[in-house]
């Protein structure tokens, strides 16, 4: 991703509990192309958009898995995930890789793949979803179809706030 899109701040684009934040990156919008991205999975091995090509993606991105919203989102998604063949479910966050795999086993996530964004934040600026002032991501979900391109997009308004699980399984629904 070139530095001047990494650059982009969007002052007061969310809130965390009523307080408004920065978020660096551009904004991804539907129809966009998904920019690659580099994270690393739980046994430390990168992973880049385009190891999932040729599959319908729903990125579930949240800030840390060891909060209520953001364990919930991750076990909403884990539990539709059966429900959507020739579909990857992605939860990023900025969690280091063990404490994710912590979390999966002691939560029983077995269908969703939980990647760290820990090292680069190459998924927060690609994406658009790194909180300036917290080094986190956003809360936030998108739906990539085989191809690449972005067919569904949510900034959750609300850091502490439910996404739209409907319309992003929806979206999803539509591709598979």
């Amino acid at each position: 991703m070139p530095e001047t899109q990494a650059a982009v701040e969007r002052p007061k684009a969310v809130t965390f509990k009523g307080n408004p934040v920065t978020l660096v990156g551009r904004e991804v919008k539907v129809g966009d192309r998904a920019s690659d991205f580099t994270v690393l999975d739980n046994s430390l091995a990168p992973v880049t958009l385009k190891d999932t090509a040729g599959k319908v993606r729903i990125i579930s991105v949240v800030p840390s898995l060891d909060t209520p919203v953001c364990d919930q989102q991750t076990r909403r998604f884990n539990a539709e995930a059966a429900k959507l063949p020739n579909a990857e479910i992605l939860t990023v966050s900025m969690d280091l890789p063990f404490a994710q795999k912590r979390w999966c086993g002691a939560a029983g996530i077995d269908k969703v793949r939980t990647l760290s964004d820990h090292r680069e934040a190459s998924f927060g600026l690609a994406f658009g979803t790194l909180i300036k002032e917290l080094r986190l991501n956003t809360r936030a979900v998108f739906v990539v179809d085989q191809e690449g391109t972005v067919r569904y997009v949510e900034y959750v308004k609300e850091i502490t706030s439910h996404p739209d699980y409907d319309a992003a399984l929806a979206a999803a629904r539509q591709l598979v």
